[in-house]
């Protein structure tokens, strides 16, 4: 039997000692891409309790460049020295392969600080993704990490009207702008901040580049696609009325009296 023809590993779609069966995800997977994930964890993190497979690989839109996202839970034996979590980028077998490591402790103290700054990648990763192996306590860990997400974002008027402030300071130097490289930079960054507003507005995650774009579709799809076809057209006109459109309902813009 050769190295492509050989079955995926036997625990990625099987229960082990400690672990929870999934096998339902897993079979969607592409068993080359089981195969290649399962080579990675044996050579370089052995000791990992829990692996699940995120972005597009899980979701089924992977591209021949796209990397394999991996979350790893499992004890401080995973890292060098006295780390308990680790984010970094490998290369195996000409694949990239974006790691984000953690111990359930340390996972929690991550999730918490993107929870803080709007952006839940880790906690994404885990809720969505396709668990591979599921060692002892990753049920409870992934139902908390629901939750949070299910939450949505918090934060107090003063700084949803300071990201308002940002918006509307954007349209004035939009405006304005003549030099047409000016013109497409403040485009897009208009197109950003904007849409920030608008997602944590509504109580909604954010996420960085792409990601930003599918999380104010999944919210809006009908404003995503008319802020969106402006921004490509380069419609300063389009983009400027569409934006004070959407800040009416929350004051219009905001610049005199705003208090930084």
């Amino acid at each position: 039997m050769t190295r492509t023809d050989r079955p995926a590993p036997r625990h990625w779609t099987s229960s082990t000692r400690g672990s929870v069966p999934y096998a339902a995800s897993v079979s969607s997977i592409d068993a080359a891409v089981l195969r290649l994930v399962a080579d990675f964890v044996a050579a370089r993190f052995p000791a990992a309790e829990s692996v699940v497979l995120g972005g597009s690989s899980a979701s089924g839109t992977t591209t021949p460049t796209s990397d394999l996202d991996l979350l790893l839970l499992g004890p401080e034996e995973m890292f060098a020295g006295d780390g308990s979590s680790l984010a970094a980028t490998y290369e195996h077998e000409g694949r990239l392969v974006e790691v984000f490591a953690y111990t359930s402790a340390s996972y929690r103290v991550w999730a918490e600080r993107e929870v803080a700054g709007h952006r839940p990648v880790i906690l994404v990763m885990l809720t969505e993704g396709v668990v591979l192996r599921g060692g002892a306590g990753i049920v409870q860990l992934r139902r908390w990490a629901a939750e949070t997400l299910a939450a949505g974002p918090t934060l107090d008027q003063h700084a949803l009207d300071l990201r308002r402030y940002m918006v509307s300071a954007l349209l004035d130097d939009l405006t304005d702008a003549t030099d047409p490289t000016e013109v497409a930079v403040l485009m897009a960054a208009m197109f950003e901040a904007l849409a920030e507003f608008l997602l944590l507005a509504h109580g909604r995650w954010l996420g960085s580049g792409k990601w930003l774009v599918r999380r104010l579709h999944a919210w809006d799809a009908d404003i995503a696609r008319c802020l969106g076809e402006a921004l490509v057209a380069g419609d300063r006109g389009a983009l400027v009325d569409r934006a004070h459109s959407l800040l009416e309902p929350f004051g219009g813009p905001l610049q005199a009296g705003m208090v930084r």
